[in-house]
């Protein structure tokens, strides 16, 4: 049987408008990025499965609860249906904090590694999108390609973009050598 692809995402400043110095805590806080419909659409189009893969020390530090990040969750997969009329497959989050070296929390590449055995997935057939360091780290170390968004070095991931909204179009069907999706 054929291993699944996935497109794995980070939360926070790719699908919705990252809070600088805090934490989005509520549902009334997650502010979709509109720019990553068409990548998430991409992706769901073309057979990926999509998985959120984020930290959220927020619950570490006792800024919010583990219901209020469902509750975050659940807006998130209700924002992108009401535009996409599909959701994200599978979320995985690390609510360590920093300072507790979780091997699950990016730059680690626990969650990837979980989600890969978990789902069954082909690693090198595979992207991490995300806008910090880590996460192409994460994505690195657990040999998944990697795109990086905002200003980051050319060689920091396989491809570094300016914002999501600039992610190549053909980023999922090249590669495969397939330039139709």
């Amino acid at each position: 049987m054929t291993k699944q692809r996935a497109l794995f995402l980070d939360r926070d400043g790719v699908i919705n408008h990252r809070i600088i110095g805090g934490y989005v805590t509520s549902p009334s806080e997650f502010v979709l990025d509109a720019d990553i419909l068409p990548l998430l659409a991409m992706a769901h189009n073309a057979g990926y499965i999509l998985v959120v893969i984020t930290n959220q020390q927020g619950i570490g530090k006792g800024l919010m609860t583990l219901d209020d990040l469902h509750a975050v969750h659940q807006q998130m997969n209700s924002l992108i249906h009401r535009h996409l009329g599909f959701q994200i497959n599978h979320i995985y989050a690390c609510t360590s904090l920093a300072s507790e070296n979780d091997p699950r929390r990016k730059p680690s590449p626990g969650m990837l590694l979980d989600a890969i055995e978990d789902l069954d997935i082909d690693p090198s057939a595979s992207w991490f999108v995300g806008d910090s360091i880590t996460d192409a780290q994460a994505g690195r170390a657990a040999g998944v390609h990697t795109v990086l968004i905002g200003q980051h070095p050319e060689n920091a991931a396989d491809i570094v973009v300016a914002d999501v909204g600039s992610v190549p179009a053909s980023l999922l069907g090249n590669l495969h050598g397939r330039d139709d999706v």
